[in-house]
């Protein structure tokens, strides 16, 4: 899977270009499903990642991709759950993010890339 970031805001995988945040599990590409983390967005001053959301925990790297600055924020619940799991969580600007996907295998490989901030 060839994923790049283009620009703020836009992603590119596999040719496709994608302007949200998504999902990629099982290699496949899907949108981020963020809205019941909102009520959080006061607490982190942005819109978290937090296990209110889908988490697609089927898979040993889950990668997330902290938007351009580096700037999403990850609960703690992320963390700990993944622990729980034997997930290893990699958390870096979408940039890297990119990087690691398009190198890694997807059989065991998921992965949450934010296209903004």
């Amino acid at each position: 899977m060839q994923v790049r970031l283009l620009e703020f805001g836009l992603i590119e995988i596999d040719g496709q270009q994608y302007d949200h945040d998504v999902v990629v599990e099982g290699g496949r590409v899907g949108r981020r499903r963020k809205k019941a983390s909102r009520p959080l967005r006061d607490r982190y001053g942005h819109t978290p990642l937090s296990l209110l959301e889908p988490i697609p925990w089927a898979c040993r790297r889950l990668i997330v991709g902290t938007g351009v600055d580096g700037a999403l924020p990850v609960a703690e619940g992320i963390v700990a759950e993944a622990a729980r799991r034997g997930v290893e969580l990699v958390a870096v600007p979408t940039g890297e993010a990119c990087t690691l996907l398009s190198s890694a295998d997807l059989r065991d490989t998921a992965a949450i890339l934010h296209v903004t901030c």
